[in-house]
C-alpha cells in the first residue's frame, strides 16, 4: 500500500514538473495564424474544435481553476450575457485544467446562485476538460509561475475562417471585463463588414470609423460639401458611420 502511495505521489510530481517545463517553452499562436485544433470532453459532450462550430466566431475563454472566486464571477457574467454572443454568431468555449467531475459540480453550483440580485442562469456554453494541459499549452496559456499546472486568464477571438484575430491575457488576480470582450468582437466584425476602415480607441457600435489612408474614391468624396470623411489632421482621418 505504501509503495502504491509513493508511486502516485511520484507521478503527480512528474506531471507538475512536465507542465512547468511546458510553461517555459510554450509559444502563443499569433494573430493571423490558424487556431490550433483540439478534441476533448466537455459539459456539453465531446468537442472537436474548431470543426464543431462551423462558420461561427469562437471565443476561447481559459480560466485557472474551478471553484475559485474570480473565475466563478467571470463565468456567471458570461452566462448572463451569453445570448448577446449568440446574436453575434459567436460561440463561447470555456476551458481549464480541471477534470470533468469538477466542471459538472461547479457548473451545477453556479447555476444555483442568484448573482448580484439577478435570477439564476443556465450555463449553455461548454466547459472543456484540459486536465493534461495540452490545449493550454497549444495556446500558450500555461502559467509559467504556477507549480500546479494551470492556465492564465486567456481569451482568443477566432473568426469563421478559424483565424486568430485577437487575444487578451490577464493575470490570476484580475478578472476580465465582459463588456470589453463583446466590444472587441463587435469591432472585429465591423472591420470585416465595412471595407477599408480601422476602429479608434474606445470605439463602440455607432461611433465613427478611421481611415488608414485616403483611396482615390475617398479623395473624390472629400470634395463634396456633405462628405462623410473629415480630418483632425493629416494622419487622423475619420469616416462617418451613418
Amino acid at each position: 500500500m505504501k509503495y502504491s502511495i509513493w508511486i502516485i505521489i511520484a507521478l503527480q510530481l512528474l506531471s507538475s514538473t512536465v507542465q512547468a517545463q511546458q510553461g517555459e517553452s510554450q509559444r502563443i499562436p499569433l494573430i493571423g495564424t490558424q487556431a490550433p485544433s483540439f478534441k476533448s470532453q466537455s459539459t456539453n459532450g465531446m468537442i472537436n474544435f474548431p470543426k464543431d462550430f462551423g462558420k461561427q466566431w469562437k471565443i476561447i475563454f481559459a480560466h485557472p481553476r474551478d471553484f475559485t472566486p474570480v473565475c466563478s464571477s467571470e463565468i456567471l457574467e458570461l452566462a448572463y450575457r451569453q445570448k448577446e454572443f449568440t446574436d453575434l454568431n459567436a460561440q463561447i468555449v470555456v476551458l481549464s485544467v480541471d477534470k470533468m467531475v469538477s466542471h459538472q459540480s461547479w457548473k451545477a453550483d453556479l447555476e444555483s446562485i442568484e448573482f448580484k440580485g439577478r435570477d439564476k442562469v443556465k450555463i449553455l456554453f461548454p466547459l472543456v476538460v484540459d486536465s493534461s494541459a495540452v490545449i493550454s499549452y497549444k495556446y500558450g496559456m500555461l502559467d509559467s509561475k504556477s507549480k500546479v499546472g494551470q492556465s492564465v486568464r486567456g481569451v482568443f477571438f477566432i473568426d469563421p475562417q478559424n483565424t486568430i484575430r485577437a487575444f487578451q491575457f490577464y493575470p490570476i488576480e484580475v478578472g476580465r471585463n465582459t463588456d470589453e470582450i463583446l466590444r472587441t468582437l463587435k469591432a472585429l466584425q465591423e472591420h470585416d463588414r465595412v471595407e477599408g476602415i480601422v476602429l479608434p480607441a474606445n470605439w463602440e457600435p455607432g461611433d465613427d470609423y478611421m481611415l488608414p489612408f485616403l483611396s482615390p474614391e475617398d479623395k473624390e468624396e472629400l470634395k463634396k460639401p456633405d462628405s462623410d470623411i473629415y480630418y483632425i489632421n493629416w494622419y487622423m482621418i475619420y469616416k462617418k458611420s451613418k
